[in-house]
């Protein structure tokens, strides 16, 4: 009601924006606004614990980045955090290893029949594994298990700069695919550039595991340190 009255206002924050672009539903909004939240909170936060392992594992990489970030101003503008292509696509690359959500579940709405012929019957549970599909060789190559972010990168001819290149959501289902897919997905993936650049514009990130202690990737949201001496 407020904003109706006073069009000037000035809300930056992510309900008002979808209300003042005139969604008429109000609870519509509110349920995505939830879902945004939710959705994005631990996925994203588990999504940086494997990327900044990540780098700490692969100083070159962490190099190259920290030049991209040199290149834009001191608080980069929405632009240039778009503009970052090499940290795009070392935050994929570090989600094709360590999906936030490394397997997920739908259920069938009507029946169905797979393209390899498996039948599905209506109501049942089909589960895709994103930690699995994410180091098939025959999709992603001899060093699928490498941390390789020039996967995701090829020069574009006439600019000769690198351009980030999406792979297909049915192979890399991160945000899953298709009708369902994960309506943050843009605005995760640009509030993660944005988080990286400020972190590595700053600080140098160091493991806390000591002894050659590593992370141990389990089935859920947040990781745990593999203490030695511990199985």
């Amino acid at each position: 009601e407020e904003l109706a009255g006073n069009p000037s206002i000035q809300s930056v924050d992510l309900l008002s924006r979808f209300l003042s672009s005139g969604h008429p539903d109000e609870n519509f909004v509110i349920d995505i606004i939830i879902s945004f939240i939710v959705a994005g909170r631990d996925t994203i936060s588990a999504a940086f614990v494997w990327f900044f392992w990540l780098l700490s594992k692969n100083p070159a990489i962490e190099t190259e980045i920290v030049n991209e970030i040199k290149e834009k101003s001191d608080s980069p503008i929405y632009d240039e955090v778009k503009d970052m292509v090499y940290i795009h696509a070392s935050l994929c690359e570090s989600m094709r290893l360590y999906p936030p959500v490394p397997v997920n579940a739908r259920m069938a709405n009507a029946d169905d029949v797979l393209p390899d012929g498996t039948v599905v019957k209506k109501g049942v549970m089909v589960s895709y594994h994103p930690y699995a599909m994410g180091r098939v060789e025959k999709v992603w190559g001899k060093y699928w298990s490498e941390f390789r972010p020039e996967r995701w990168l090829e020069k574009d001819e006439k600019s000769e700069k690198l351009r980030f290149t999406a792979r297909d959501p049915y192979t890399y289902p991160v945000f899953h695919a298709g009708p369902m897919v994960c309506l943050g997905k843009e605005m995760a993936i640009l509030q993660m550039k944005r988080v990286v650049a400020g972190v590595l514009q700053r600080c140098i990130v160091v493991p806390v595991a000591k002894d050659g202690g590593e992370p141990v990737y389990v089935a859920a949201l947040t990781s745990k340190r593999l203490v030695p001496g511990e199985d």
